[in-house]
């Protein structure tokens, strides 16, 4: 057997929303994780699925920077931030706040060290759909990523730091009377790739999450093959399975099931979304909880440790006999469970511990001064 790289197993904090710090640090410990994302996300904010805030963002200095530093070295645990909320569409003052956060999470994220650390900070980008509806609306939304991220990110590298973009397209994001479901422009490979050639700073990358690809037919291991390994810093473990339902016949498996008069519907015998995220025939699941996935989990781990990817993968629990339950024992055993399934390709073997990490890195002091918080119109 090839010697692995060891990556370290993260926990998403978004699962555990009703925890506070300590507590989450507890259960991160007792699920056998070596490391927590955690989600800052305005506590103003409008999105209501999958948020929570771990940690007081606001009169966050060195003082506190310094604490939760030995915190985590206490605990033996990595960190990193995150908040994915819609940055460049929607209504333009929460877009304005959105970015204005964001900031606030980079400077935070400075002063624990930032890539020095393996500090991250995770976000989405966001689409808009009025430039979107227009002729040549993608690249009208790309032009808009470029306004808005390109000083960001600019502010980012200056303060060594890298901001990560998931790949999900939010397909459930809008009413499901729209007919579009795609809301978050990295959500696809050629996306990624034209941002990164608009903004070709370093200082940004991605969070790969394998599971929004599965749904639109696009294999994981493929994507990661065509994909600039030193852009991806986290891969999100999460995963989905494709349903083989009458509603995939009668919508196929391209475009999204499209909302109609629901006694039409009854009529024809056509099935229509439920709710937003009722579109497009798949189950959220956690690998190795409750059956088989769509995804061949060893080609794609043997192919990041191939292309030398060494960074975390983070559990992101939405599955629906997780944390969909809303059962605390239920989505603790999910953890438990992918941490168990991805032992054997992430982690070499010994005698006395089976498969067991032994690559912990101690977070440093960085003894940074302080910055100042700053807004978008600052930069």
């Amino acid at each position: 057997m090839n010697k692995k790289l060891n990556n370290p197993i993260w926990v998403m904090s978004s699962a555990f929303d009703q925890m506070n710090l300590e507590q989450l640090i507890e259960k991160t410990k007792e699920v056998g994780a070596q490391g927590i994302d955690l989600c800052v996300f305005r506590k103003d904010g409008t999105r209501e699925d999958h948020t929570a805030t771990h940690l007081e963002y606001e009169g966050f200095g060195v003082e506190e920077a310094k604490k939760l530093i030995d915190k985590f070295n206490e605990n033996k645990l990595g960190l990193s931030l995150g908040a994915f909320e819609n940055m460049i569409g929607g209504e333009e003052a929460e877009r304005v706040k959105n970015q204005n956060h964001l900031l606030k999470l980079i400077r935070i994220a400075h002063l624990l060290g930032g890539d020095e650390n393996n500090v991250k900070v995770g976000t989405f980008v966001g689409y808009n759909h009025e430039l979107g509806n227009q002729e040549n609306g993608f690249q009208k939304n790309l032009d808009e990523y470029y306004r808005v991220f390109n000083p960001i990110i600019k502010y980012a590298e200056d303060l060594g730091v890298t901001v990560v973009y998931e790949n999900c397209p939010m397909e459930g994001w809008r009413e499901s009377g729209y007919s579009n479901t795609f809301n978050n422009l990295p959500g696809v490979l050629a996306a990624r790739k034209l941002m990164y050639a608009m903004i070709p700073s370093k200082a940004h990358g991605e969070i790969y999450d394998p599971s929004h690809d599965i749904w639109q037919n696009t294999d994981p291991v493929d994507v990661i093959a065509a994909s600039d390994i030193s852009r991806i810093h986290r891969i999100h473990v999460k995963t989905t399975r494709n349903l083989k339902t009458k509603a995939r016949v009668d919508w196929g498996g391209m475009y999204p099931m499209q909302l109609v008069d629901a006694d039409l519907a009854m009529k024809a015998g056509v099935d229509v979304p439920q709710h937003s995220w009722d579109r497009h025939h798949y189950e959220a699941m956690l690998p190795g909880f409750g059956g088989s996935d769509s995804m061949d989990w060893r080609a794609f781990v043997d192919l990041l440790t191939e292309k030398g990817f060494d960074g975390p993968f983070e559990i992101e629990n939405e599955a629906k006999n997780s944390k969909e339950t809303a059962n605390i024992n239920a989505i603790s055993q999910g953890y438990v469970a992918a941490i168990s399934f991805l032992k054997p390709m992430l982690w070499d073997i010994s005698d006395m511990e089976g498969y067991s990490f032994d690559n912990h890195k101690v977070l440093s002091q960085p003894n940074r001064t302080d910055v100042p918080v700053v807004t978008v119109k600052d930069l």
